[in-house]
C-alpha cells in the first residue's frame, strides 16, 4: 500500500485516474474543484483539498496537507492531461491567456518547486512521476495523415505541454544530488491503446512505482531523464521511449 499525492487534475474530473491509483488499497490525496466535493470520495481512500493554482503558498499548503494526512508520502504524480486542457482552452483567446497559464504552467512550477523543497527537508525515500497524456498540435496533425480527423490542440495548450516536458526533464536531474529521490517520466500519446482508459494508465503508474522501489542501485540522471511509454515496462537503465 502506498500514499500518493496526485497533482494536476482536480476531482471530480480526475476521478477515473484517482480511482485507478486507489485500487489495491493505496491512499490518494489530491485537489478538488469545490468544497462540496471534499468528503464524497473518502470511502474509496481518496482525500481532497482546495488548491489555488496561481499561488505558491497554496501549492505549499497542498504538499503539507498531504503529509499531515498520511504522515509520509511515498509517491507524487504530476499529471498533465493535454486532452482535458484542450476542452478548457479550445481557442487561443487573449483574454484566457492568464487563466490558461495559471492552470497549465504556473501551477506545475509552483507545486514541483514546493515538493522538491519538502523532499530535501524530509530526506525520506520517494518517487516522483511526471505523467503526460499528450495531444497532437496542428503541426503534428498536418504532418501525420492518420491524425487528419482530429482537432489540433490550441497554441496555448501545446506551449504548456512543452513547458511540462521541460519541467519534468529538469526535475529529473535532482536524482543526482538525492539518494532518496527517484523519478519516472512517462508519456501516453493518442495512439497508445491505453490512452482512453485513465484507470489503466493509473494502474501502470502503480506497477511502475513498485519496479522503481525494487531497484537496488541508485537511479542515475540518464536513467531518470528517460521518457517511458505508458503500457511498456518502466525503464531500469535504458531508454524505452524518446
Amino acid at each position: 500500500m502506498s500514499n500518493i499525492l496526485l497533482i494536476g487534475k482536480d476531482l471530480p474530473d480526475g476521478l477515473d485516474f484517482a480511482e485507478g491509483l486507489a485500487q489495491g488499497g493505496n491512499l490518494i490525496f489530491t485537489s478538488q474543484k469545490s468544497e462540496a466535493d471534499s468528503s464524497q470520495f473518502e470511502s474509496e481512500g481518496i482525500f481532497t483539498t482546495n488548491w489555488n493554482k496561481s499561488s505558491s503558498i497554496s501549492a505549499h499548503s497542498l504538499i503539507i496537507k498531504a503529509e499531515t494526512k498520511f504522515t509520509n508520502t511515498d509517491n507524487i504524480i504530476f499529471y498533465f492531461d493535454s486532452s482535458y486542457f484542450c476542452n478548457q482552452f479550445e481557442l487561443d483567446k487573449t483574454e484566457e491567456v492568464t487563466e490558461a497559464t495559471e492552470n497549465m504552467i504556473t501551477s506545475y512550477l509552483y507545486s514541483a518547486g514546493e515538493a522538491l523543497k519538502r523532499i530535501n527537508q524530509r530526506k525520506e525515500k520517494i518517487t516522483v512521476t511526471f505523467l503526460l497524456r499528450e495531444y497532437p498540435s496542428k503541426v503534428d496533425i498536418l504532418l501525420n495523415s492518420k491524425g487528419q480527423n482530429l482537432l489540433p490542440a490550441s497554441a496555448i495548450v501545446n506551449i504548456a505541454q512543452q513547458a511540462f516536458i521541460a519541467l519534468a526533464e529538469n526535475f529529473s536531474t535532482n536524482v543526482n544530488d538525492n539518494d532518496f529521490l527517484s523519478v519516472i517520466l512517462a508519456r501516453c500519446n493518442n495512439s497508445n491503446e491505453l490512452y482512453k482508459n485513465e484507470k489503466a494508465i493509473a494502474r501502470w503508474c502503480v506497477d511502475s512505482f513498485k519496479t522503481i522501489a525494487n531497484q537496488k542501485n541508485k537511479q542515475s540522471v540518464k536513467h531518470a531523464a528517460n521518457w517511458n511509454k505508458v503500457g511498456a515496462k518502466v525503464s531500469t537503465g535504458f531508454a524505452l521511449f524518446r
